[in-house]
């Protein structure tokens, strides 16, 4: 099968390599789509792995073959694969901090090499613990692949609306306008608060007003915190999420939020970014600063039901289709975009 084997920082090479073998209680699918995200991009970029690996977690596909265990599930059933189901017992996972078990951490969907996802490849094999554990979840007949693919990453979007405790009524900070904001714009708005965004490039604005954000600011504008006084009855917004890892939104996000409102991080900063501040600010104000990373497994079900039955509509955040043997042309234009660049999928 073709795969996109990483094999060094900045190093894809399109390549042949075998079809995972699967064990008696796993399950192999071929993989008919995988979001391009953030995270496969700064493992590609950046020296964070050992190569060789295959990366790709954003995947939908048909189930091609299944081991002779595996009971639930059949050949030629279309599924979302989720790449990582934690354990349910350890510290973490009693406490829902999910993605902190190591088992989530450590267990994963692959297609060769050490396991790092797998979905940018034709097939991918899914380990027993996933498939026992509901890391499959079937498509609906009247979903396309494309919809099915947003699964996961609105997971992990739907897990920071909740941590940050996002209520009717309120008002929330969206900084930056690229695939996740614009579906955490969305998320805001289903769930009955107001979303504001910012972003440097005009044409994301404007898509951001069109997804349905109440007003939308270019991130420069020296008069960004009088403009959302305005909007909030001169509080400042209840929320702000960082969807961009940028040092200078995040003081313009704490300059925009009330005296005990929330900031949350989703986007990951540079390890070499230190942000320096006045901890009486924090005290202050009664500033909570929040960190919301990767997915929830308690979530699964309600990210399904709000792509499957388009509570948001994950069709107008696609932008580009690459083949897979475009990979390293698809990850070009996300780190560098055009104005029309939003989410990129990749076709095996």
């Amino acid at each position: 099968m073709k795969a996109q084997v990483f094999r060094g920082v900045n190093q894809l090479s399109y390549e042949d390599i075998p079809v995972p073998e699967i064990g008696a209680d796993e399950v192999l699918v071929q993989v008919q789509v995988v979001g391009l995200c953030q995270s496969d991009i700064k493992k590609i970029r950046y020296p964070l792995y050992d190569p060789p690996r295959i990366f790709g977690h954003e995947t939908a596909g048909t189930i091609a073959a299944i081991g002779a265990d595996v009971t639930d599930w059949q050949v030629g059933q279309r599924v979302v694969v989720l790449h990582h189901i934690p354990c349910m017992y350890c510290g973490y996972c009693l406490n829902e901090n999910y993605s902190m078990c190591d088992v989530y951490k450590n267990i994963t969907t692959t297609a060769g090499f050490t396991p790092s996802g797998g979905g940018f490849a034709e097939y991918v094999r899914v380990p027993g613990h996933i498939v026992r554990h509901g890391g499959l979840i079937t498509i609906p007949d009247d979903v396309s692949f494309e919809q099915a693919s947003f699964v996961e990453p609105t997971n992990c979007c739907l897990k920071a609306v909740k941590k940050a405790e996002i209520a009717p009524g309120q008002t929330v900070l969206i900084t930056g306008a690229g695939p996740i904001g614009l579906m955490f714009i969305m998320l805001v708005k289903y769930f009955g608060a107001r979303a504001i965004a910012t972003d440097l490039i005009p044409s994301r604005i404007e898509k951001a007003l069109s997804v349905g954000a109440e007003a939308a600011f270019d991130a420069r504008d020296s008069d960004l915190p009088a403009k959302i006084q305005a909007l909030t009855q001169g509080m400042g917004v209840d929320v702000a999420l960082l969807a961009v890892p940028s040092e200078k939104a995040f003081f313009q996000a704490l300059d925009c939020t009330r005296k005990g409102g929330k900031i949350l991080f989703f986007a990951e900063f540079p390890d070499e970014v230190e942000i320096p501040i006045n901890p009486n600010i924090l005290y202050r104000r009664e500033i909570d600063l929040i960190g919301s990373y990767s997915s929830s497994y308690k979530l699964q079900a309600l990210s399904a039901d709000i792509v499957f039955n388009r509570r948001i509509n994950v069709d107008a955040l696609i932008s580009d289709r690459y083949p897979l043997q475009e990979l390293a042309a698809a990850v070009e234009q996300a780190v560098h975009p055009t104005p029309e660049t939003f989410k990129i999928l990749i076709y095996p």
